[in-house]
């Protein structure tokens, strides 16, 4: 039996895996865990013989505990992050959030065998364009993570401060975010800022 932690945000998907998982004659989800829920502790209190991990709920600097394999599924625009994981050896499989069920399913067998799982989309991804953001655009919302307001950057950049405000909001959008300190996360996640 292939015991198996769950940690994914979302309680319907979640749930839903952990029913297709637990369908399997050869698979028993042993822990769900949520976004509130730290994934360390999870993985050394239930020693699973699997973690399917949702990258965005792994600590960056996180290892596998005790050799537990991790299983992370994947949003495109952070493939880089989990590919920079899987070079470094902190995990052993990778997989888009967007795989069907049954991928999952061979993923977590695949894993307990000790064979890789590698999404080559993924790969794709990780590889292509640096990102979606221009250069300018990479240059503005870097200098606002490191905290120069926006008349500074106009200044030190011989911009009004309204284009740099134009090309912020065309980072925050280009970013999938709401607010440019969810675009500066998302961006600096993905490795493009």
């Amino acid at each position: 039996m292939i015991r198996t932690l769950l940690a994914l945000d979302g309680t319907l998907v979640r749930g839903a895996l952990a029913l297709v998982l637990d369908a399997q004659h050869d698979i028993r989800v042993v822990a769900a865990l949520d976004s509130g829920d730290p994934v360390q502790p999870g993985l050394r209190e239930h020693r699973p013989d699997v973690a399917v991990v949702d990258v965005a709920l792994l600590d960056a600097d996180a290892t596998p505990v005790g050799g537990c394999p991790v299983l992370l599924l994947v949003e495109p625009r952070r493939a880089r992050q989990a590919c920079d994981l899987l070079a470094r050896g902190r995990t052993v499989g990778i997989l888009g959030t967007a795989v069907a069920p049954q991928a999952i399913v061979d993923g977590v067998r695949r894993l307990a065998r000790g064979e890789p799982v590698v999404d080559a989309d993924l790969v794709v991804a990780a590889l292509a364009e640096p990102g979606p953001l221009s250069p300018r655009e990479a240059e503005i919302l870097a200098m606002t993570a490191a905290g120069h307001p926006v008349p500074e950057i106009a200044g030190s950049l011989f911009l009004s401060p309204g284009t740099v405000r134009n090309h912020l909001s065309r980072a925050v959008g280009k970013c999938g975010a709401r607010t440019r300190v969810e675009a500066v996360r998302v961006a600096r996640e993905a490795g493009w800022i």
